[in-house]
């Protein structure tokens, strides 16, 4: 396969050649929480899930991973049927990253993002946070809804792209954008690249290789940065 060029390619793109120590560690863990609700695609919240909990036990904690819930800590049903528990609500002043997934974008009167982006409160609370907004698939339409893409390099799944643009961001076609205090991925299975490019920003290239290695996958796609 050529997809390995894509880490050297990736890492130099980002001008991460300079970086000589990551940003997190054991001692000062990267604290990501993932906001779960009803309609959440199984595949959007799992990859982080998988991915930053893998890279946490490889770099002896140096990421804690959590789900948080949008609304009462419960009982979440996702979009195949999955029960997951999420026995927190979002905690804004304990998390350093929020990753927003996305499900339910196509269904406007279902369970899924369209009732995120109908919840004020929790829009003015994502605009406050200073925790670091990182978009999945259609998770990307409820940052867009709090106002933190108008303006800004951004993507989401395909379906959406056009709706993300008519509300102001400018969307590029890549994998992952990172546009430094916001970062978006692209389709549903774009959250293995965008939690592997997490653990490489925070944590290193070699965490993120390692990470890699131990999952068996290869990344696909362009992360492109401002």
């Amino acid at each position: 396969m050529q997809r390995r060029t894509f880490l050297r390619a990736s890492a130099l793109s980002a001008g991460l050649a300079g970086v000589t120590a990551p940003a997190a560690s054991a001692a000062a863990p990267l604290r990501v929480q993932i906001l779960m609700f009803d309609g959440v695609e199984e595949q959007d919240f799992v990859a982080p899930v998988e991915v930053l909990g893998l890279a946490g036990k490889l770099t002896g904690g140096a990421v804690v991973t959590s789900l948080v819930s949008a609304g009462r800590p419960g009982s979440v049903k996702c979009t195949y049927g999955t029960a997951v528990d999420v026995p927190r609500p979002w905690s804004p002043g304990e998390a350093d990253v929020l990753v927003v997934p996305g499900g339910g974008y196509t269904d406007r009167n279902g369970p899924g993002v369209h009732r995120l982006t109908a919840d004020q409160g929790l829009l003015r609370r994502l605009a406050a946070s200073r925790a670091l907004p990182v978009g999945i698939c259609t998770g990307s339409m409820v940052l867009s809804a709090a106002g933190l893409t108008k303006g800004r390099n951004a993507t989401t799944h395909h379906g959406a792209k056009a709706d993300l643009a008519a509300q102001g961001a400018k969307v590029i076609d890549a994998r992952v954008v990172d546009d430094g205090d916001l970062i978006t991925g692209g389709g549903i299975t774009a959250g293995l690249e965008v939690s592997l490019w997490l653990v490489e920003r925070f944590l290193g290239a070699k965490a993120a290789q390692r990470t890699e290695v131990v999952l068996e996958y290869e990344r696909r796609g362009t992360v492109w940065r401002a």
